[in-house]
């Protein structure tokens, strides 16, 4: 009896629900929010930013998601609706163990992971250290190497974007790629240019931005320290053909953030390429050709 009642409340401190919607405590007291909905096999997504949630997601694909996949939508720690932790904490061996803690009190045996632009790191170094609790990889433009997407693909468009004449300072190998950033991105904010990157239109950029401002006390931690920290910084395309399950890799041929050729280097051993006509959201302004693509990888794989 004394067991039950100790087990009784440890649920209750660990897990307050309401519907479909979750308050999740981790083994380090870091209260993470989530979000199950839909029917299918199970998938997890795993947003990216490194500070964008889970909201946009599901409000702009959620229709197709969901009818395919039983969804569980997460704020990683230090995003949205989750809490912070207080040590600091946001190493990638911690990201993983936060998704692992969460597939077991959810009571998966195993699931499909999705992710999207940054995320791509976290859904290659968690597919690398657990296959055995992940049956499946959704990637939708992401990146698996920052340093090149930054580098190949994002800088060199904006200079195109802004017409630079001098380019030599963004060229130059020696200077770190973070002051390259915060000397151009300014003059992309400046001439209200920086949609050009992502988006097919500034109406989108707006629609996607407007978002943010409808979930209270968003919480803006990681996303503050995501780009520079060194575990997101390593090229994760080398752990790639020891990456056995099956993979969707979804990439934009407009996609300047990520880089239309950086599915080169990619070399998931058992793997649906998809491209598609569109930049970086292909959620908003492709969703056809993403559910083309889901569709695709169902059937090919058997969820």
């Amino acid at each position: 009896m004394n067991k039950l009642l100790f087990f009784i409340f440890f649920v209750l401190i660990t897990i307050n629900c309401k519907a479909q919607e979750c308050n999740f405590s981790t083994s380090d007291s870091v209260n993470l929010y989530i979000n199950v909905k839909g029917k299918g096999s199970p998938c997890l997504y795993i947003h990216g930013g490194p500070g964008s949630g889970s909201y946009w997601m599901e409000k702009f694909a959620g229709d197709i998601l969901e009818k395919h996949f039983k969804m569980i939508y997460i704020d990683l720690r230090g995003v949205g609706r989750s809490t912070s932790p207080s040590n600091g904490n946001y190493s990638m061996n911690r990201m993983i163990q936060d998704f692992e803690e969460i597939r077991k009190f959810l009571g998966f045996e195993s699931w499909i992971i999705m992710g999207h632009s940054f995320s791509g790191t976290m859904v290659t170094a968690y597919a690398k250290e657990h296959p055995e609790s992940i049956k499946g990889m959704m990637m939708f433009n992401c990146s698996l190497n920052l340093t090149e997407s930054i580098s190949k693909s994002w800088i060199p468009k904006a200079c195109e974007i802004l017409d630079l004449k001098d380019v030599s300072f963004y060229q130059n190998d020696t200077i770190n790629i973070q002051d390259k950033l915060n000397r151009i991105f300014p003059l992309l904010k400046e001439k209200d240019l920086t949609w050009k990157l992502a988006y097919a239109n500034k109406e989108n950029e707006t629609i996607m931005n407007n978002t943010f401002d409808e979930i209270p006390n968003w919480n803006y931690d990681f996303g503050g320290i995501g780009m520079s920290h060194k575990d997101y910084l390593i090229n994760f395309k080398t752990y790639t053909p020891d990456i056995k399950m099956p993979v969707l890799f979804f990439y934009g041929e407009n996609d300047w953030t990520i880089g239309p050729k950086h599915y080169k280097g990619v070399l998931f051993p058992n793997m649906l390429l998809w491209k598609s006509k569109v930049g970086h959201i292909p959620f908003m302004e492709n969703k056809p050709d993403l559910e083309s693509a889901i569709k695709a990888y169902c059937k090919k794989y058997g969820f």
